[in-house]
């Protein structure tokens, strides 16, 4: 995967790309400020003409905009959509009598077909016993050719609500996601989320890492150590997929949303998001390719 720099042309631009909830006007208005500050030349707008300021901010945006896209696309070839099938019978074809239970994404984690995700996601084919559990992992190749691939469980850690499957990738050509850091965050740097919301395939949300080092509950059970946590929506039902930073790597593993609703009778809410350091995951998902059970059971 094509590794992959975001950054402005602008010194002191630190957060390069605008919230996905930034209008285009509140991103004019960002960049505006930016670029005022920044260029000496344009520091007294009274002596820039109307025109040039106006096309350098059109410029700015544009050029923003088109990061946002190249992210997108560099990235999304790397994760997975996931889908939880029950057959009512036992059945050598699947798709005549199956029925789907949820969803959820991944990434992809090598070369030979491992797939990260959460537990929660595919918790049911983990304790299956009858025999009647399948999951589907649909993704695209390095050429964007779109296949899928049953997926078989090959380790999980329902403390940390992490599991990896392995596909079938014969005559495919897939991609990897480039790993990053998480002890080096900061809050107030930008992240985003590419993952399967409610089954709507390859959606991108966008947003800043808003506090780091949380405990959080598992969704198994237990308590979860060093969460990001991330501002409302970036993540929600993108369960199981990677949180990424403006170099396109991965910098945690989204894990839960908790809402809370903001007007009672309303239907609007206000939520929190928590995504699984990947310097967690880094230690985890090695032993549960290995020997399919985490570090801490092997004592």
């Amino acid at each position: 995967m094509a590794v992959f720099c975001i950054q402005s042309n602008l010194s002191g631009l630190t957060n390069p790309i605008p919230s996905r909830r930034t209008s285009r006007r509140g991103a004019l208005a960002f960049v505006s400020s930016i670029v005022v500050s920044s260029w000496p030349g344009l520091a007294n707008l009274n002596s820039t003409p109307p025109a040039l300021a106006h096309n350098l901010l059109q410029d700015e945006f544009q050029q923003q905009e088109h990061l946002l896209v190249h992210l997108f696309e560099e990235t999304s070839p790397s994760v997975v959509f996931i889908k939880d099938i029950e057959l009512r019978m036992l059945d050598e074809d699947e798709n005549a009598d199956a029925k789907v239970q949820g969803t959820g994404s991944g990434f992809i984690w090598d070369q030979f077909g491992h797939v990260v995700t959460n537990y929660h996601v595919v918790a049911k084919l983990a304790t299956d016993t009858s025999g009647l559990q399948r999951c589907k992992v649909f993704l695209v190749d390095a050429k964007g050719n779109s296949f899928y691939s049953e997926g078989k469980i090959i380790g999980f850690d329902p403390a940390y609500d992490l599991a990896v499957l392995k596909i079938d990738v014969d005559g495919h050509e897939i991609r990897p996601v480039v790993l990053g850091q998480s002890n080096k965050l900061h809050v107030g740097q930008s992240c985003f989320a590419i993952g399967n919301p409610y089954g709507y395939e390859n959606t991108l949300t966008t947003g800043v890492v808003s506090g780091l080092g949380r405990e959080i509950p598992s969704p198994n059970g237990g308590a979860i150590k060093g969460a990001i946590q991330t501002d409302a929506d970036i993540n929600a039902g993108n369960s199981g997929g990677p949180l990424i930073d403006s170099y396109g790597h991965v910098i945690g593993v989204n894990t839960a949303t908790f809402t809370r609703k903001a007007i009672s009778g309303s239907g609007m809410s206000s939520g929190v998001n928590f995504a699984i350091p990947i310097d967690t995951v880094l230690r985890t998902v090695p032993y549960l390719i290995v020997y399919g059970t985490p570090y801490s059971n092997r004592f």
